[in-house]
């Protein structure tokens, strides 16, 4: 209703998207991967990640962000939320699948340092756990995922 009534107003949830994304500081990153990099770092999440509905891009953010976010569309969740709470015609919106941005952050250090690894298992060893990680922040990683996730955490320390 406020976006309605203040034209140059928009309303966003603090775990809409990353940081950067959230804040338009009129500044563009560019991203420290090349195009193959690019390709390389997208094709070894798109293995390693096995839920549905996940859509892994990458970005070049600030190094200070997390290496990999899971964030839900902001317009998805609200429709999501209203027929959650019986909002008339919008009750076809509660039974869509979810659909969730995976977004690597193509500059940290530890994206570089997945691409910069030869060993395909340890790669995707990597990724996983990253992935699990951004998971975790969310709140999304339950169940068998969580003891994989906490066995895995144990081996590498």
């Amino acid at each position: 209703m406020l976006e309605q009534k203040l034209e140059k107003t928009q309303v966003k949830r603090v775990d809409s998207g990353t940081i950067d994304s959230l804040i338009n500081k009129g500044e563009a990153i560019a991203s420290v991967l090349t195009d193959e990099q690019t390709a390389a770092v997208k094709t070894v999440f798109e293995k390693n990640i096995q839920k549905p509905g996940m859509n892994v891009t990458i970005e070049g953010l600030s190094t200070d962000e997390l290496p990999v976010t899971v964030t839900m569309d902001e317009f998805m969740r609200r429709m999501k939320d209203m027929a959650a709470m019986g909002g008339g015609g919008m009750s076809f919106y509660g039974s869509m699948p979810d659909n969730y941005k995976v977004t690597v952050n193509g500059n940290h250090p530890l994206i570089n340092r997945i691409v910069q690894e030869t060993n395909p298992e340890e790669q995707d060893r990597m990724a996983k756990q990253v992935f699990d990680l951004a998971l975790l922040s969310q709140g999304m990683l339950t169940g068998a995922e969580l003891t994989d996730f906490v066995k895995r955490s144990v081996t590498l320390i």
